[in-house]
């Protein structure tokens, strides 16, 4: 079975093989779960306009013929300056991706089973802050937490919330709400023991 540290002894804590302890044949479904993860929250802002939709243009430039040039019915022709953009966005793209539940419940498996063999998860017994950052800094240099810290627990109370919303460096992530991108881009997890029995029930085979 996997293990995480614990920050009350020097002992280890045991890590359900089922969830921590999974092989990891490839890469393949965390790339993707990671993928979908960042398509499904892009916002889409970007539109260009076609050449019907363009300001201008509705007299023709000159005279079918006579005067030597090529034909032109509009300035907003694509191939102008200022014209129509042919191919361009149109602001209703969808760049979402679909992920089944079971195949994003085993790449969540197989991230976390990534971080507990590189010795990334430490299990805590509670998390006690009255609401304030330095609170959650204090505890976070007790844990010798540095970089991206993920900070998994139960239930995300108003207190844990604001103590931690003014770290950037700090995800507060609720047991049964994790991902694979926050997961893979940690350096290190922190899981309360009620979170990790959670996480086990949720993704336990």
């Amino acid at each position: 079975m996997a293990e995480a540290k614990t920050s009350t002894t020097a002992k280890t804590a045991t890590l359900p093989k089922s969830v921590f302890g999974v092989d990891v044949a490839n890469h393949e479904l965390l790339k993707l779960a990671y993928n979908a993860y960042l398509a499904n929250g892009r916002e889409n802002h970007a539109k260009t306009l076609r050449r019907g939709e363009v300001r201008g243009g509705g007299k023709k430039p000159w005279k079918q013929k006579g005067t030597g040039r090529a034909r032109f019915g509009s300035s907003r022709n694509p191939i102008w300056r200022k014209g129509g953009i042919v191919f361009g966005p149109l602001g209703n793209e969808n760049y979402s991706l679909t992920i089944s539940t079971s195949a994003k419940r085993v790449a969540l498996r197989q991230a976390l089973t990534l971080a507990a063999t590189a010795n990334e998860i430490t299990v805590v017994d509670s998390i006690k802050v009255a609401g304030k950052t330095h609170e959650m800094v204090d505890f976070l240099k007790a844990q010798k937490a540095e970089g991206k810290t993920l900070i998994v627990v139960t239930d995300k109370t108003p207190e844990l919330t604001r103590a931690s919303r003014n770290l950037g460096n700090v995800i507060l992530a609720q047991a049964t709400y994790l991902n694979v991108y926050n997961i893979l881009n940690a350096d290190r997890i922190i899981v309360t023991k009620d979170a990790l029995s959670a996480v086990e029930k949720w993704l336990g085979a």
